[in-house]
């Protein structure tokens, strides 16, 4: 299965899509991204789509909602932890 998170233009995951290889011919990162940008883009699912990985192989993280993209490390940034109050 390949993972793919969206982002908005600042960069904040919004939700992530499973596709499954056989829809983007079964290829590895990085040549299965645009694959499987225009995978979702055929459906028309819109957005900016970014690869990531379920194991952490590429781009530091799997992310969820509410987690940032830095495109200077091309990686995804878990949100801090909400402070505690005493």
């Amino acid at each position: 299965m390949a993972h793919f998170a969206e982002i908005d233009n600042g960069g904040n995951v919004l939700r992530v899509h499973v596709i499954n290889n056989s829809d983007i011919d079964g290829g590895d990162f990085p040549d299965s991204e645009p694959l499987g940008q225009a995978y979702q883009a055929s459906l028309g699912i819109a957005g900016t789509w970014l690869q990531c990985s379920y194991s952490a192989s590429f781009r530091s993280a799997y992310p969820g909602p509410g987690w940032q993209y830095d495109p200077a490390l091309d990686a995804f940034i878990e949100p801090p932890a909400p402070e505690e109050t005493p």
